[in-house]
């Protein structure tokens, strides 16, 4: 059978098939879908005429609980806290930081505040004297801080951490060493005696100047504070600390106060070392002083009860405050504490700079938001604004930006009420990201509204809007949703509540879109037909015209009002049902009922006018008004002009998609190169604003001092006593990972029960020379030592409560095995022990035992039985081995660890013992062991999603499969960019690459259903697409763009880099695929049309009948077949243009001929409708 030539080509004497000629439909697979989207847009039809109908109400209505919404942002809450960002909710980082707190609580042991001292002339050595003496101006400085809060002074002596003060009964004589115990200050100045400069304790006695560190004289003030009170155990503390040795070098690191636990490791103190062959050291590039301060809560209990603060209601919010107010004042005067012209620079850094940092992260800057708003307001307003006055809609792009501003406030608002918290993702990108989404729905409805059909009586164009866009509106939106939903699967809080409050804010702009934006136009469609100016509605249009629009009705007698300068006739024709097979076909009348379309550069094929079930733009621009308020011709040339005479016919020459098959192919080909180069990580320096002093500290940080505290928790849930060879081999195992600094051959492990196992072969050695010597008897242990009196006291226990000793054991057991174990019986009882007796060592270790051991105080003289019975300690549910790890520069070396410490803790939990690591290593990096399989998951699904979505609004499964290979290439091209910019993975790019997957259907599938729903050839739909679809897809693109301009605007890298590059190269990527890629692969692999012409060609004519009775006369030809009588007819008829839009005028000069005689009427014609069901007759 022989294609009919396309109506633009069809000689003036053509005529439709007989009655006997069936209908054809292109295919009969594709009857359901159209009858389907015909169902739906019925839907949206009467949904846009109510909307008219009552376009007040619904604004005002939509207004009122769009802005109780927004009321919601009053309740939001931003959340600063990095464990509550990063960690996600129920994994197992999250189950172990719960148990961590409910046994020692919210804080940590101390909080550290850092020096770094970094020549101003990188390389240069720093281990000279001039160096380490302005290494120790700098000190002293911060060591002075002093604030003012309360009435009171807060200097470093009273809120520092003291580790390991000893227990003594009297309390004054304990309040006074408390105030002289020496801070714990982490410093290469301690290697020598200035070290002692930085201790700012004094204490008062009665005809004495104040006693410090500095004139403090140790044995002097022993001797005059013996008679007070018992001082054998802080005299044996002071001989185990020894002042720094003058002439020591840093080779090997310092000593702090205690020479015996105190070893600060070169790490620590030095960066950037280099050594000789013989591993002497030779020089350094950095030093590094850390000062320990109390948490908040300790610093509230240490002063709870105080003299000093009785009268200001002390509370742990005052102690915070002080911390806080201390730290900020200490960052500041170390930074000036050297003249700008010294050869070194000081970078300092508290816990309370960081928690600055995210809270100026997660501020909302007014200036860009208002900013980008108002941008985005002016390209609005001009891109809508048009010479022709009728024509012009910059008001309406004005309330659309408004819109859709209010729909983004209210789903904050929404996200608010619902609890879902705030971060520096959602004040600082998501209000330009959804503005960018949420505007370009708006430009494509109000393009879509300019160009209605023709003969669209009034009260129908909303309907008639919605009808041919809502599809289009609600696939983007469902899509972007499912996508953000779909993002929500990424396992980092911070991320997960972004992609949350993105979905639910798409959802507020689709409602706004779609409900409250028709009732925007219908309002603008009243000024227009009341002749007022644009914006300025209050003025009347200065080139008015008068528009009456005349339904299917007759004009009889050849009679023309008065004025008219030209009438047109024009007749539209929609789908219907054919009443025998149920057929759903699109009806056009014969060709001599319409105005032939001008010529253009694609002949006659191309362009040609024809039915299609469209439901995107509408129909095609081929008869284009003139108005008599004449404007320039620049102000003529718009997008889809440039489509239809430019880029369409160059896209689709058959050389041209060669070319762009290969090019998209090379760019994939590179992309998939670049993927490889993506790595993973987002170091904290990525986070703080370049240029400033907290980035350069954490840079050199970075550089020098990549040194992390970790420890191995143990839990309960296993007897400690009789797993002591497991927990040895726990620590052996994890003290083998390649990032744990080993401590120095001279020192023992640091941990607990090495301390404790070394302290009870140290008292059972003096108790075994105090029982050779004959000074401890069975009866008597006075004349002993102190740690032979401590060794005679835990050999009687037996742990029974009726008999709770047993002197016979002095000489029949021994503290430590020869295995090097605790016998179990004494574990308890000798942990209660040490850690009342040594808490030097204690300290030390970092134990954080809980439940805490009892208190239990030794005298030797006191030979009661009470004195001799030691309680045991409680069960213990946890306890921990302090690490230190380094040379982690890279996340790939954070995974390494963290993963040989997951499989020694498995190992040891095969052996009964249970154990976790923790630190922020552990806290922030364990993401990346699955980040890219939960990447992978989630853009799976999400495309999975997208396709069951696209088929089901669009009813064809091959063109949504052509959408989701597009939106597959520019995710891997997307991804493989991010390679080539050096943006590592994350789970903030993670987000973005899986919203791609949504942000890109909004550049894909209004070509696709554009072409889907246009009659002809592959190219000819591919350039009726291109034509109708390339100027809202671009100002959608340019609105993102807009939105996201104010990003590049931020203070932080981070945001710019992250956000602002990666969300723009997405952008671009879809404008690319959207309007040059896929239309090339539609115009060669495209579905085939739904519907196509109705006629066969026939010899029988259908010759337009002579005028009877002298009448002009509109109406159905009585050929056509009865099925088929439902067509809707219009007729235009203008005193003076310009007329409204979608009536289209012809001057004089350009009207076609036309037979003044018409076809009477049928019979039934009074009937006919412009819409409604089908008949089932």
């Amino acid at each position: 059978m022989a294609r009919p030539p396309p109506l633009g080509e069809l000689p003036p004497g053509y005529t439709p098939p007989a009655r006997s000629a069936a209908p054809q439909i292109l295919a009969g697979s594709l009857q359901a879908p159209l009858w389907l989207r015909a169902y739906f847009q019925g839907l949206l039809f009467s949904l846009g005429c109510g909307i008219q109908r009552h376009c007040g109400k619904v604004l005002f209505l939509g207004l009122l609980a769009f802005g109780a919404l927004a009321l919601g942002l009053r309740v939001a809450i931003i959340e600063t806290d990095l464990e509550q960002l990063w960690v996600e909710a129920g994994s197992r980082v999250s189950q172990e930081l719960q148990y961590t707190k409910e046994k020692l609580g919210e804080e940590a042991a101390y909080t550290s505040q850092m020096l770094i001292q970094t020549p101003r002339q990188e390389g240069e050595n720093v281990l000279t004297p001039e160096a380490l003496g302005l290494h120790l101006q700098a000190a002293l400085t911060a060591s002075k801080v002093q604030v003012s809060l309360y009435g009171k002074s807060w200097d470093l002596n009273k809120i520092c951490y003291k580790s390991g003060v000893p227990l003594i009964e009297n309390g004054m004589i304990e309040r006074m060493i408390e105030k002289l115990f020496p801070c714990v200050i982490l410093t290469p100045i301690d290697c020598f005696w200035e070290g002692a400069k930085l201790q700012g304790g004094s204490a008062y006695l009665p005809g004495r100047p104040d006693i410090q560190w500095t004139n403090l004289d140790p044995e002097q003030l022993l001797e005059e504070l013996g008679p007070f009170a018992s001082l054998e155990g802080f005299r044996e503390l002071l001989d185990k600390a020894q002042a720094p040795n003058v002439a020591q070098e840093l080779s090997g690191g310092c000593h702090g106060f205690s020479h015996k636990f105190m070893h600060w490791q070169e790490e620590l103190l030095l960066g950037g070392m280099a050594r000789d062959p013989q591993g002497q050291l030779l020089r350094a590039e950095a030093l590094q002083s850390t000062f320990l301060l109390m948490s908040p809560r300790q610093l509230y209990e240490h002063f709870r009860g105080d003299y000093q603060t009785h009268d200001i209601g002390w509370s742990e919010e005052q102690a915070s405050t002080v911390l806080q107010a201390w730290q900020r004042r200490f960052v500041q005067l170390a930074q000036e504490a050297l003249p700008g012209n010294a050869s070194q620079q000081i970078h300092a850094f508290s816990s309370t700079t960081l928690d600055d940092i995210l809270h100026a992260f997660s501020e909302v800057s007014a200036a860009r938001v208002v900013g980008g708003y108002l941008l985005m307001l002016a390209y609005a307003c001009v891109t809508m604004l048009r010479w022709d006055c009728a024509q012009s809609q910059g008001a309406v792009g004005l309330a659309g930006v408004l819109l859709v501003a209010l729909a983004v406030a209210s789903g904050l608002g929404l996200c608010a009420l619902l609890g879902i918290a705030f971060n520096a993702a959602t004040t600082q990108v998501l209000p330009f990201l959804a503005l960018g989404i949420g505007v370009d729905d708006i430009f494509l409805l109000a393009h879509a509204f300019t160009e209605a059909p023709p003969g669209t009586p009034l009260q129908e164009r909303t309907g008639e809007c919605l009808q041919r866009t809502g599809t289009s509106v609600a696939l983007t939106s469902i899509n972007n949703m499912v996508a953000f939903f779909m993002a929500a699967l990424v396992p980092i809080p911070a991320l997960r509540a972004f992609s949350l409050q993105a979905a639910v804010v798409v959802g507020c702009n689709f409602a706004a879109v779609m409900l409250v934006f028709p009732a925007v136009l219908s309002l603008d469609l009243h000024r227009r037909h009341c002749q007022r100016l644009d914006v300025l509605c209050c003025f009347s249009s200065p080139c008015s015209a008068r528009v009456i629009q005349i339904l299917p009705q007759e004009l009889g007698d050849r009679t023309v009002p008065v004025g008219i300068a030209h009438l047109t006739a024009t007749v539209q024709a929609f789908a219907h049902c054919e009443a025998s097979s149920q057929h759903v076909v699109t009806l056009l009348p014969p060709q001599a009922h319409l105005v032939p379309p001008p010529s253009d550069p694609l002949a006659s094929e191309l362009f040609s006018p024809g039915g299609s079930t469209r439901d995107l733009l509408g129909q095609e621009e081929g008869t284009r008004q003139k108005a008599a308020c004449k404007s320039l011709p620049c102000a003529r040339w718009n997008l889809a002009h440039f489509a239809r005479s430019r880029f369409a016919p160059l896209l689709l020459q058959s050389h041209t998609k060669a070319m762009v098959l290969v090019l998209f192919g090379a760019l994939l080909g590179l992309s998939l190169y670049g993927s490889t180069l993506v790595q993973d990580g987002l170091a904290l320096t990525d986070v703080v604003p370049r240029g400033t002093k907290e980035h350069a500290f954490l840079s050199a940080q970075l550089r020098y001092f990549s040194l992390y505290e970790v420890a191995l928790v143990t839990q309960g849930g296993f007897d400690y006593a009789h797993s002591q060879r497991a927990l040895f081999d726990l620590h052996q195992r994890f003290s083998s990972l390649k990032a744990v600094l080993p401590p120095p051959a001279t020192q023992a492990p640091r941990t607990w029960l090495h301390y404790y196992r070394n302290w009870l072969q140290g008292i059972q050695a003096a108790f075994d020379q105090d029982w050779a010597s004959g000074r401890i008897t069975h009866h008597s242990y006075r004349n002993g030592s102190e740690d032979g009196a401590l060794a005679y006291k835990l050999l009687i226990q037996t742990g029974d409560a009726q008999e709770p000793l047993d002197f016979s054991q002095l000489t029949t057991r021994k503290l430590v095995d020869k295995d090097g174990l605790i016998p179990p019986e004494l574990f308890y009882m000798g942990l209660t022990m040490w850690v009342s007796s040594d808490p030097l060592g204690l300290a030390a270790s970092q134990a954080n035992f809980y439940p805490p051991p009892p208190e239990w105080l030794h005298d030797k003289y006191d030979t009661t039985g009470e004195n001799l019975r030691i309680p045991a300690a409680q069960p213990l549910e946890f306890a921990q081995f302090p690490f230190l790890l380094h040379g982690l520069q890279k996340t790939a070396d954070f995974v390494e660890t963290i993963e040989g410490a997951r499989a020694a803790c498995a190992e040891a939990g095969q052996a009964g013992v249970r154990a976790y690591p923790s630190g922020s290593p552990f806290l922030f990096w364990e993401q990346y062991l699955g980040l890219r399989r939960c990447f992978l998951l989630a853009v799976c699904i999400l495309l999975v999603c997208t396709f069951l979505v696209c088929a089901l609004l669009l009813l064809n499964p091959w063109a949504a499969s052509l959408i989701v290979l597009v939106l597959t290439v520019m995710t891997v091209e997307l991804f493989g960019i991010m390679g080539f910019l050096g943006i590592k993975l994350s789970a903030i790019p993670v987000v973005i690459l899986v919203a791609s997957v949504g942000i890109g259907v909004e550049f894909t599938v209004h070509v696709a259903l554009g072409f889907l729903t246009s009659q002809g050839s592959r190219n000819l739909r591919a350039a009726r697409a291109l034509e109708h679809t390339l100027a809202p897809v671009t100002d959608g693109a340019v609105s993102t763009l807009l939105g996201l301009l104010m990003l590049a605007g931020s203070n932080f890298d981070f945001i710019v880099r992250y956000f602002f590059v990666v969300l723009t190269v997405l952008t671009l990527l879809g404008l690319l695929h959207g309007l040059v890629l896929l239309p090339v692969l539609l115009s060669i692999l495209g579905p085939p049309p739904e519907v196509v012409q109705m006629y066969k060609e026939s010899p029988e004519v259908l010759s337009p009948p002579a005028a009877q009775g002298g009448g002009l006369r509109w109406g159905v030809a009585p050929t056509l077949p009865q099925s088929f009588a439902r067509v809707t007819t219009s007729m235009t008829v203008a005193l003076r243009p310009p007329p409204l839009p979608g009536a289209y005028i012809h001057p004089a000069s350009e009207e076609p001929t036309w037979s003044p005689a018409a076809t009477p009427a049928a019979s039934g014609s009074s009937n006919l409708s412009s819409r409604g069901p089908c008949p089932a007759t």
